[in-house]
């Protein structure tokens, strides 16, 4: 049988699903958020942890900030099915809080296990818990939307979409942020 990046990408989501990891956000969690979009894609986006519309649909940013995702997506030429989009943390925080460092650590080798199925030219972390799990140490605020190379790998942080839904000053920075995508991209072909 040939192997598939989705089939191994889908044993991942097993595996994952078996190691009872993070039993007690699993415990108060409808389902694992695993991960959509193409095992193919140049770029994959990672946020921090599903919201309570991704703990319903199974799907990561489907919420609010994920109809800005989209939005940001589309600006640049781009949809859900050209690159990939997940979570550091795969089930839902109670509340809606931060996820723990623990939980970080926990959920990390299956994301970078994703991460090495995928291959992805580009990682654009989404927010400062992301940016923090690949680059620790570096503020949000004066490293969005400036690329760095780290281990081989190219990471462009930006700040969560859903820094846009609760500061409209926001919205711009991260639209500028996004169109950088394309041309950073081309440089990396």
């Amino acid at each position: 049988m040939v192997t598939t990046k989705q089939s191994e990408l889908d044993k991942i989501k097993r595996t994952l699903i078996e190691s009872h990891i993070t039993p007690d956000l699993a415990a108060g969690a409808t389902q694992l958020v695993f991960g959509e979009g193409s095992p193919d894609a140049d770029i994959v986006f990672i946020g921090e942890a599903p919201g309570k519309n991704e703990d319903l649909t199974g799907k990561p940013f489907v919420g609010a900030a994920g109809k800005f995702l989209d939005e940001l997506l589309k600006i640049i030429g781009l949809n859900r099915e050209d690159v990939y989009i997940t979570n550091i943390v795969k089930y839902r925080p109670p509340n809606n809080r931060d996820p723990l460092p623990l939980e970080k650590e926990a959920f990390l080798p299956y994301l970078m296990e994703q991460l090495e199925v995928i291959k992805p030219k580009l990682i654009v972390t989404l927010g400062r818990h992301s940016l923090n799990c690949f680059l620790p140490g570096l503020q949000i605020s004066s490293c969005h939307g400036r690329p760095k190379r780290y281990q081989g790998q190219v990471y462009l942080p930006l700040f969560h979409p859903a820094a846009a839904l609760y500061n409209g000053s926001m919205r711009q920075v991260l639209i500028e942020d996004f169109e950088l995508i394309p041309n950073i991209l081309s440089k990396l072909n």
